[in-house]
């Protein structure tokens, strides 16, 4: 199966909603806003990231959006936000200034692309594009802890789980969910001192583990195939000093049925729940886990992702008020990527 799909015909912007309401009085958009449990990051400029014929592609991006803007009942009710670019200090607190330095100098040399490594690539506005997608995880924790939606699909690219402290790396170029949980903790510390970070994508997020190997307030959680790419999430990965016990891998096996896979992570958040009592809940929302994946060797289909989707929403309405962020991570299939993030955003309601 062709992980490259034919053109988009799917415009992203004809859907796009004005940021005021011209002509309506302001406590009558108030009022539809407060209706609202669900909000959407978006953003035209996500697609500015060239990666030519490569699987983290532009027709990616459209294709992810084409299942909800489809959906008008589901478009209609989301809240629209537009991301904001995260800045040099966002960045700062889970990357390096080399690091930073690096995509930004690449993204300037790329004629019309360079590549950081054998897999991942920048082109020109990649680091502006990469700021909007970490800065849009931002948005999306001023959101729920504001208060103004209690959920939050951020829909954005390139992902960023595989970004190190040091490095990019796996198509990712800045940690986006790493920078929105240290963005939550220093700016809102009243309200925010523990989060936890769930993968299901089904790589193992190195980079996101790593930047909190050794830190007790943000807890890892990750259920990934196992070997695969990067080749790090074993079961003795439990983090380091302060964070030992703080890490919580659980590889499977390809092909393991969904079932099994789906009884695993119940297990696993069971145990994260009775120890750890979250204040925010992030997701690193990765599709390629689904059984058509061409990047992945498990089986869940949309249903799995909407048991997923349930089971994490009851945890953060346990300890986190409902505060619940989901960043698009992996997904690589183009025909089975507009049903399941419809079926995961759905869920978020």
């Amino acid at each position: 199966m062709s992980i490259i799909a034919q053109p988009a015909r799917y415009n992203i912007k004809n859907y796009y909603v004005p940021s005021g309401c011209p002509g309506l009085p302001d406590r009558n958009f108030t009022r539809t806003i407060l209706k609202m449990s669900v909000a959407i990051v978006r953003s035209e400029e996500y697609l500015l990231h060239d990666t030519g014929a490569h699987p983290e592609n532009r027709q990616r991006y459209t294709v992810a959006l084409s299942g909800l803007i489809t959906d008008i009942t589901l478009w209609e009710r989301l809240v629209k936000l537009d991301p904001l670019s995260a800045t040099n200090q966002d960045l700062l607190r889970c990357h390096t200034q080399s690091a930073i330095s690096r995509i930004s100098q690449a993204s300037s040399m790329a004629r019309p692309m360079f590549a950081l490594d054998q897999d991942t690539v920048v082109s020109n506005k990649s680091d502006h594009v990469a700021r909007l997608a970490a800065g849009g995880a931002c948005v999306a924790v001023d959101e729920v802890i504001k208060g103004q939606s209690r959920s939050v699909f951020v829909a954005c690219r390139p992902p960023g789980h595989h970004a190190t402290s040091g490095a990019s790396m796996g198509f990712c170029l800045y940690n986006n969910v790493a920078i929105a949980a240290r963005y939550a903790q220093s700016t809102y510390p009243q309200d925010i001192h523990r989060v936890l970070i769930v993968d299901f994508d089904v790589h193992h997020g190195n980079g996101t583990q790593e930047i909190f190997y050794d830190d007790a307030t943000v807890f890892y959680y990750s259920l990934h195939q196992y070997p695969w790419y990067p080749g790090t999430g074993s079961t003795a990965e439990i983090g380091e000093k302060d964070g030992e016990g703080y890490t919580l891998n659980i590889p499977v096996r390809a092909m393991t049925a969904a079932e099994d896979y789906l009884r695993k992570f119940d297990q696993g958040l069971d145990l994260i729940m009775k120890k750890f009592s979250p204040d925010l809940i992030i997701i690193s929302a990765g599709f390629d886990a689904h059984q058509y994946d061409p990047l992945g060797q498990l089986l869940l289909d949309d249903q799995s992702y909407r048991e997923i989707t349930r089971l994490l929403k009851e945890a953060a309405q346990t300890t986190a008020g409902g505060r619940l962020i989901s960043c698009l991570e992996g997904g690589y299939n183009l025909q089975t990527m507009p049903e399941t993030i419809r079926a995961h955003v759905n869920s978020l309601d």
